[in-house]
């Protein structure tokens, strides 16, 4: 028996195989070596350092260039109440792109519930707090519109939003006769809607409170984008709509509420337009819409929807001002000023591109 019991089995042939075959544990090499791979990896953790750094050396470059006159308190104050309305639409776009959407109607909700705020208010006599918050309702109701119709009649974004922005710039030309209300008469009955017009004076600088509010509603919508269910569900629907839908959301009435946010945020970018402009004129703020997205793209968040802080496009309206204003004081004419901003545009869409290859 003991005989029996030291006789080795032969082995079968898949037992050699195993035995040739070699026994290391397998081992993955780090594939990003060079020092622009790790910048790549290290701005696809950060991307809001991408707008932070162009910012930055903007801001250096035109101090450069354009000297003391740049860094006058007046001309960086007057930076802030420039990109004041664009910056509050960039936050409302911000919304929707971070769903992997796109809202064209942006500028023309804003332009709509200006002239809704003053007709109310100054044609018919109605308390000025209450046409605001008439307003209010109504960009609301134009954002549950374009997420009805996005949701429910499953139209695209892009569509959806290029027909409303029709329909809304239609009906502010019917509303207001194509006419414009003056400061004069904004002042004399319903001085309320130039509210945030106003400034109060800091280290020799005027900020408006439409500057103020700009902040607030980045630093409201930085809060509930990060620290709320819902906000970690626009991520989520942004991210993978399908996967979101499996996971327990409900992508549909979450995209419905995104739509309608961001209506509420334009209806306040349109009482702070009154007092910005000083009037309610219904061909105001034309190029709003492709400013904001502008400002969003620029500010890191992708056009593909769930990556990105709001944080961003708060920066990405700064560099655009940045932009206009140190152009302007060492004399470029407007049209470079516009063909500059787009190719930082493009440039800001390639790097994101290139940013997003680290998770492919």
């Amino acid at each position: 028996m003991s005989d029996a019991k030291s006789t080795p089995r032969p082995k079968q042939d898949f037992e050699q195989t195993l035995d040739a075959s070699d026994k290391n544990v397998a081992a993955f090499e780090r594939q990003h070596h060079t020092l622009l791979d790790r910048i790549q990896h290290f701005l696809h953790g950060y991307p809001t350092m991408v707008p932070v750094i162009v910012l930055v050396i903007s801001i250096a470059v035109f101090g450069m260039l354009a000297g003391t006159k740049f860094f006058s308190p007046f001309n960086l104050s007057l930076i802030l109440q420039q990109v004041s309305i664009i910056g509050i639409l960039a936050a409302a776009q911000s919304l929707v792109i971070l769903t992997a959407g796109i809202d064209l109607s942006v500028g023309a909700i804003m332009v709509l519930m200006s002239v809704i705020m003053g007709q109310l208010a100054i044609t018919l006599g109605v308390p000025a707090p209450l046409a605001i918050i008439v307003g209010f309702i109504g960009g609301i109701a134009a954002g549950m519109l374009n997420g009805f119709l996005v949701t429910r009649v499953k139209l695209p974004p892009f569509i959806v939003t290029l027909g409303t922005w029709n329909i809304f710039f239609a009906l502010n030309l019917w509303l207001s006769g194509a006419q414009s209300i003056r400061s004069q008469t904004i002042d004399q009955i319903a001085p309320l809607l130039k509210f945030f017009g106003e400034s109060v004076s800091f280290g020799g600088a005027q900020i408006t409170y439409g500057s103020i509010l700009m902040v607030l509603i980045f630093a409201v919508l930085w809060y509930v984008l990060n620290h709320t269910a819902w906000g970690r569900h626009v991520y989520a629907i942004g991210d993978d709509k399908e996967a979101a839908e499996l996971s327990g959301i409900r992508t549909n009435r979450t995209l419905i509420s995104v739509y309608a946010v961001a209506g509420l945020v334009c209806a306040i970018g349109a009482w702070a337009s009154i007092g910005r402009v000083g009037s309610v004129s219904p061909q105001s703020f034309q190029e709003a819409n492709l400013q904001s997205i502008t400002a969003v793209v620029i500010g890191g968040i992708s056009l593909f929807g769930g990556r990105g802080s709001i944080v961003g496009p708060l920066i990405g309206a700064l560099i655009v001002g940045v932009f206009n204003s140190g152009l302007r004081l060492v004399g470029v004419d407007v049209l470079w000023q516009v063909f500059a901003i787009g190719w930082l545009t493009i440039i800001a869409v390639a790097i994101d591109q290139w940013i997003r290859k680290v998770s492919a």
